[in-house]
């Protein structure tokens, strides 16, 4: 799991890409699961959903994306409303989402 920070604008978004992609590459091929924590985020614009997307885009195939968002807080409205949320499941907590690829089948 990754915290993102709680502004996530053109200032920062591009520059947190890096930072995620390289969080995912030590763990290597066990790596199946990465869960973006948006809890702490107040503040999220339409930089925030393109590194979502690219984020999303990047990572192996092998490896499934999870959001945690809290219900009606803005990064949870933002996902909503440009659709990504239909992309990339949003959980309301860390749990939910485990829960989520725990319960799939392989």
């Amino acid at each position: 799991m990754l915290r993102l920070p709680p502004e996530i604008d053109y200032c920062n978004a591009m520059g947190l890409l890096p930072l995620i992609l390289a969080a995912a590459t030590p763990r290597g091929e066990s790596l199946r699961l990465l869960v973006l924590d948006l809890t702490g985020t107040v503040f999220m614009d339409s930089q925030g959903v393109r590194l979502i997307d690219e984020v999303r885009h990047r990572l192996p195939r092998r490896v499934r994306l999870r959001l945690v968002a809290i219900p009606d807080e803005v990064p949870s409205r933002v996902l909503e409303l440009t659709g990504l949320r239909r992309d990339v499941p949003v959980h309301d907590n860390l749990a939910e989402a485990l829960g989520a690829v725990d319960g799939m089948a392989a």
